[in-house]
C-alpha cells in the first residue's frame, strides 16, 4: 500500500508502514517419542507488539522529529535481520506509533530483538517506509530485549533506555535520547479451544495374544498435501471399544472450524512400529455435528488396489462423546499474572566423569575457554530460563563426591555454603561448579533420589505459601542411576507439585534405563507401593544425540516445560488471576 496517512492522538500524522505476522502451536500428552523424531514443535504462539516512545531527540531544526521504528533479529550466531517497520509519525517526540509487529513466541528460543527509531528526513515523507534507505535517516536511538523479557513482565510492557551507537560532538544528557516502550499482546485466538472427549467402537484386534492397544492421532492438512499431527491421546490397553480423556485442540493451531483434520487410530507397539487402524478426515464443525447428531463416522482404511490406493470402509467406528469450545489460559497468562518459573540445577561429581585434571575427563576446564557438556548444558538451559525467574538466584547441588573431610554426599550445596544453596545468576552456578571440582573428591554411586526429594521440599514449602512459583530440576548425569526404584518414588511423590525435571545423559554411557524416566512412551511412572505418577514430569535427552543435530539442547529438553506446567496448572483449576 503506498502512502498510508492517519490521524494519531494529538492531531500527529502516521506515514506507511504495515506488520507481518506468523503462528504454529502445540499441547496434549502421549507417545510423544512417536512425534519428536517427526518435528513436533515446543510452545509457540502469537504475539503482537505494539510501541510508543516519550522524550526522543529533536534533529529537525524547524520543526519536530518524524519518527520512525525499525525491528531487527539478532540470531544465535550473531546474524542480524531486519523484519519490521513502522510508519513515520510526523512532528512528534513521544510517538505512540499504530503499525503493530506480530512475532512468534518460542519458550525454548532466546529471541533477541533490536529497536532502532530514525528521523525520516522532510524530502522522504511520501515515500514508502519500506523503501526508505535507513542510511539517509538520522538516527534518534537504539535498544535491544529478549521476548522473554517483555513477557514475563506482569503488564506485558518494558520500558528501554535508547542509547546512540555514535559519539556526538556536543554532550547530551542519556535522558534526551529518550525511552521506547515495547508492549506484548497474545492473540486472542490462540485461547479459544475445543475440547473433545471421543471413543471407537468395533475396533480390530491386531494383537496375537490380546486386544489391541488404541491411540488416536490428530494432525492437520497443509496445502501441499501432507499432513502435520497436533494432538495425540493417551494409549489405552486391551480395549477394541476405547473412551480416551479429553483432548484439547487449539482453533488456531489447526487453522480454523472449517480446516480439514485427519484423525487416525493406531495399536501402539513398544517398537514404534505402530500399526494403523483406521481413520477418518473431519473438520472441527463436523466433529461438532457428530457430537450434536449422536451419531458415529465409519473408519476407513487406505488399501492397496493395483496401482492405486483405495479407501476401505471399516466397521469401526468414531464417535464424539462430548465437545465443546472454552477460552483456555495460557502459558503467557500464567506469566502475565506474576507466576514464574525457578531454575534449580544439580550436577553429577561420580568418579565415572573421570580426573577433572586431565583432558579426557568429561568435568576437565579447558584453560582455552571451551566449554565442557557440563558447562554448555548449565549455560543453554539456564540461559533460556533465568527470564522467568524474577530474583535470578538459583539453588545448584552436586551429588556422588566426597567434600573435603566428609563422606559421600548425594545432595550438597555446589557453592560450599552449609546452610544456603543459592547463587547468583548462571554465572554463580558456573562459578561455583568450578570452584567444587577443586574442593571434592568424586566418588559414587549414582543416585537422584536425594536431589530430587531435595528439589521436592522446595516445591512443596512454596506451594504451601500459596507463592506462584513452578521450579524447573535441570540434572547434568554421566551415567546411569543406580537408585532406579527410589528415583521413580520420589518422582511418582513430586508428581503432584509444582515441578518439571529435566536431565541431560553426557559421555558415552548406554541411557536406556534413563527413557524408562521419561514417560514419553504413554507408560506413566509407578512407585515401590503401586502408586502412578500423576502426570510426566521429566524430560530426558543424551546430550550426544543434540549436540551435532538441527535441534539445539535447550530446544529439545524444554519443548515440553510449557505444557507440563499448563497440565499442572489446569488440573488444579488455578487461574492466573490479575
Amino acid at each position: 500500500m503506498g502512502n498510508c496517512c492517519s490521524d494519531v492522538g494529538g492531531g500527529m500524522t502516521a506515514l506507511g508502514g504495515n506488520a507481518t505476522a506468523a503462528s504454529t502451536s502445540n499441547q496434549n500428552d502421549a507417545v510423544d517419542w512417536y512425534f519428536k523424531s517427526r518435528g513436533m514443535p515446543g510452545l509457540y504462539s502469537q504475539i503482537e507488539l505494539s510501541f510508543s516512545a516519550t522524550n526522543l531527540r529533536d534533529r529537525d531544526v524547524f520543526s519536530k522529529s518524524d519518527p520512525m521504528l525499525v525491528v531487527y533479529i539478532k540470531e544465535k550466531d550473531g546474524t542480524i535481520t531486519e523484519v519490521f517497520r513502522t510508519e513515520a509519525v510526523l512532528n512528534s517526540l513521544n510517538p505512540t506509533w499504530i503499525a503493530k509487529y506480530t512475532i512468534t513466541y518460542q519458550f525454548e528460543v532466546v529471541q533477541t530483538l533490536l529497536f532502532h527509531v530514525f528521523d525520516v528526513d522532510t524530502q522522504f515523507h511520501n515515500v514508502d517506509v519500506k523503501m526508505l534507505k535507513l542510511e539517509e535517516q538520522q538516527s534518534l536511538g537504539e535498544a535491544s530485549c529478549t521476548l522473554s523479557e517483555i513477557v514475563t513482565k506482569r503488564n506485558r510492557s518494558l520500558i528501554l533506555d535508547l542509547v546512540l551507537r555514535e559519539e556526538s560532538r556536543i554532550p547530551t544528557n542519556s535522558q534526551h535520547r529518550g525511552k521506547l516502550t515495547v508492549h506484548a499482546e497474545e492473540s486472542f485466538s490462540s485461547k479459544t479451544t475445543a475440547e473433545m472427549t471421543l471413543k471407537c467402537l468395533d475396533l480390530e484386534s491386531k494383537d496375537l495374544f490380546s486386544k489391541s492397544d488404541p491411540f488416536l492421532v490428530i494432525s492437520k492438512l497443509v496445502e501441499s498435501g501432507s499432513s502435520i499431527p497436533v494432538c495425540k491421546t493417551e494409549v489405552i490397553k486391551n480395549d477394541l471399544n476405547p473412551t480416551w480423556k479429553p483432548v484439547f485442540l487449539n482453533i488456531q493451531q489447526v487453522g480454523s472450524k472449517d480446516s480439514p483434520l485427519v484423525i487416525e487410530c493406531f495399536n501402539f507397539n513398544s517398537n514404534g512400529k505402530h500399526d494403523l487402524l483406521g481413520k477418518v478426515q473431519k473438520s472441527l464443525v463436523d466433529l461438532e455435528k457428530l457430537h450434536s447428531g449422536g451419531e458415529g463416522e465409519n473408519l476407513f482404511l487406505p488399501t492397496l488396489v493395483g496401482h492405486n490406493y483405495h479407501n476401505k470402509i471399516l466397521k469401526s467406528k468414531l464417535f464424539v462423546e462430548k465437545f465443546s469450545e472454552t477460552v483456555q489460559y495460557t502459558f503467557l497468562d500464567y506469566l502475565a499474572g506474576g507466576f514464574e518459573l525457578n531454575f534449580m540445577v544439580a550436577i553429577d561429581f561420580t568418579a565415572s566423569n573421570g580426573n577433572p585434571r586431565l583432558p579426557d575427563s568429561l568435568h576437565y576446564i579447558d584453560p582455552s575457554g571451551r566449554l565442557n557438556a557440563y558447562q554448555r548444558a548449565i549455560h543453554e538451559i539456564g540461559e533460556v530460563l533465568q527470564f522467568y525467574d524474577a530474583d535470578k538466584r538459583f539453588p545448584a547441588w552436586g551429588f556422588g563426591a566426597r567434600p573435603i573431610d566428609g563422606p559421600v554426599s548425594h545432595c550438597f550445596n555446589l557453592n560450599g555454603s552449609s546452610s544456603c544453596s543459592e547463587v547468583e545468576g548462571i554465572q554463580g552456578i558456573m562459578m561455583a561448579y568450578t570452584s567444587a571440582l577443586f574442593n571434592v573428591s568424586l566418588a559414587g554411586p549414582t543416585l537422584f533420589g536425594h536431589v530430587i526429594n531435595r528439589a521436592a521440599l522446595i516445591a512443596s514449602q512454596s506451594l504451601a505459601n500459596d507463592a506462584r512459583k513452578y521450579f524447573v530440576l535441570l540434572i547434568i548425569t554421566d551415567g546411569v542411576v543406580t537408585d532406579l526404584q527410589e528415583t521413580k518414588d520420589a518422582l511418582v511423590k513430586a508428581s503432584d507439585l509444582p515441578l518439571s525435571i529435566l536431565i541431560v545423559g553426557v559421555g558415552g554411557a548406554d541411557f536406556k534405563e534413563m527413557e524408562i524416566l521419561d514417560a514419553d512412551k504413554g507408560e506413566r511412572l509407578e512407585s515401590s507401593t503401586g502408586r502412578v505418577a500423576s502426570r510426566d514430569i521429566v524430560q530426558f535427552v543424551p546430550f550426544r544425540d543434540v549436540q551435532s543435530g538441527e535441534v539445539s539442547i535447550v530446544q529439545a529438553l524444554l519443548a515440553e516445560l510449557p505444557t507440563q506446567f499448563l497440565t499442572y496448572m489446569r488440573g488444579r483449576e488455578i487461574k492466573p488471576g490479575t
